[in-house]
């Protein structure tokens, strides 16, 4: 596997946002455009420069914690075709927090690495309350023999709010480390929000794993960005407007990777 998770790796990660998937309020009947659009988002992303790419089912609002069947069909021919199109490292969000769902995926597809918003923390969200799922992730990963498959984990994720929130960022932290996070995700509250330096500073002091810029990365941002993160996960800034339903731009990506390579 590429070194895209390694401390000091600074690598770029570019989402793939599916279109609504079958059986969620935006679904537009048409099923291979599912497949179509993450196909050509995927290799615009690469032809910018990114290296690494994340298939999510970012347009199933409003989001349930864990997938149903259809959903998951529908993730994994999408993820599969994906990777059969691009020759970086993918990996899968099964969103919001469907954990065994995303280790199934990236089984079939042969990604690379996973990421899991709700890892260790229990916050509440619009689905209810979510609880952390660090053992049972780990428990299916080891189960499944993927011991190759990489853990990116959030803390204190942006869309949710911590259910006790006197927990620190640090012991979030630590307890993602201590459980088995093979680097950890830091976001702002938002999508596209800049996610606080200040914050990953405070995260990368108590831990000896790459910590992640979650949000709000851009062409104007990234240097600074990365004299602290090890990495950034990239998807409405890639984007026209920043808005997620737009397909990515080559121009804004390539503006991105150019900055941070300047």
């Amino acid at each position: 596997m590429k070194d895209i998770i390694c401390k000091n790796a600074g690598a770029v990660i570019g989402m793939v946002h599916c279109k609504p998937l079958p059986t969620t309020m935006g679904f537009s009947g048409d099923y291979q455009e599912i497949i179509k659009s993450a196909v050509e988002d995927a290799k615009t992303l690469e032809r910018a420069g990114v290296d690494g790419i994340i298939v999510e089912n970012m347009g199933d609002t409003p989001f349930s914690a864990l997938l149903n069947k259809a959903q998951v069909a529908a993730l994994s021919v999408a993820a599969f075709a994906v990777n059969e199109a691009v020759k970086i490292p993918i990996g899968i969000d099964a969103a919001f927090n469907d954990c065994e769902a995303g280790l199934a995926i990236a089984a079939m597809v042969n990604a690379d690495f996973i990421r899991v918003p709700v890892f260790v923390d229990t916050v509440l969200f619009t689905d209810g309350i979510i609880e952390p799922c660090a053992k049972k992730c780990m428990e299916y990963k080891k189960s499944m023999g993927l011991e190759n498959v990489k853990i990116l984990a959030d803390i204190q994720v942006k869309h949710a709010h911590m259910l006790l929130p006197g927990i620190t960022i640090e012991q979030s932290a630590k307890d993602a480390a201590a459980n088995g996070a093979d680097a950890i995700i830091v976001t702002g509250s938002q999508i596209g929000e800049e996610t606080p330096i200040e914050m990953i500073e405070r995260v990368k002091k108590v831990v000896n794993i790459p910590v992640i810029a979650g949000s709000g990365v851009n062409a104007l941002n990234i240097k600074e960005q990365f004299n602290i993160a090890d990495g950034a996960i990239i998807g409405s800034g890639f984007k026209p407007d920043g808005k997620i339903e737009n397909p990515i731009s080559y121009e804004l990506t390539k503006k991105v990777m150019d900055a941070l390579r300047m």
